[in-house]
């Protein structure tokens, strides 16, 4: 092979690493990205809502799936909420574990249209940290969010009145294991201990 071709083959190994590394970085550094900004319909957080409220109604519905190793029953107290923009809303999931077992779930989360990601605020959500359901356990996760009213500055939004919050929960099978790891142990201990308690008993 030629100096030249040597060259032109080093080049272009160079410049394929590059945006394979490139690629690699990008994913974190998108879903940073739709964080702030609410591409794709992921939602932003706030601290509270906003001190004024718009005449302007929209109806925010809610959808609720779970991945399909997850043995979760899961859904919405409510199937749809009319909320002013600015207004500070708070409704609630239920979920309920269906197993014996401790089990450990992250939800994911987005809205729809897309367009209304931006505008869709949430101040408190279960989704914000790991939840952890013991056998058989059912709670309410509560979720308090408002649609902000720039939403009616932007061309792509301000027409939309209907909005579907969706969550999915996907099992953490390393906590999930630890969880089972813990609850063993607990178990092998007071199996353990039994005996030593009836001896006393007899004595």
């Amino acid at each position: 092979m030629s100096a030249s071709n040597t060259k032109v083959a080093l080049v272009c190994v160079a410049a394929i690493a590059g945006m394979v590394g490139l690629t690699a970085a990008s994913v974190p550094l998108y879903n940073l990205f739709c964080q702030v900004t609410g591409y794709g319909g992921t939602t932003r957080t706030a601290q509270a809502a906003p001190a004024t409220e718009s005449d302007v109604e929209v109806t925010v519905y809610f959808n609720a799936d779970t991945a399909a190793d997850m043995p979760w029953r899961f859904q919405p107290a409510q199937r749809s909420v009319k909320v002013r923009l600015g207004e500070e809303k708070l409704v609630f999931y239920t979920a309920e574990n269906l197993t014996d077992e401790p089990i450990a779930g992250t939800a994911t989360f987005n809205v729809t249209p897309f367009a209304t990601g931006p505008y869709f605020a949430k101040i408190q959500c279960f989704c914000f940290n790991e939840q952890v359901l013991q056998p058989r356990q059912k709670v309410d996760m509560p979720v308090s969010f408002y649609v902000d009213a720039a939403m009616l500055d932007d061309d792509e939004a301000a027409d939309m009145r209907e909005i579907t919050l969706s969550y999915t929960f996907f099992k953490d099978e390393d906590e999930t294991r630890r969880l089972a790891a813990q609850a063993a142990d607990r178990a092998a201990g007071g199996a353990s201990a039994a005996p030593a308690k009836r001896v006393l008993d007899r004595s």
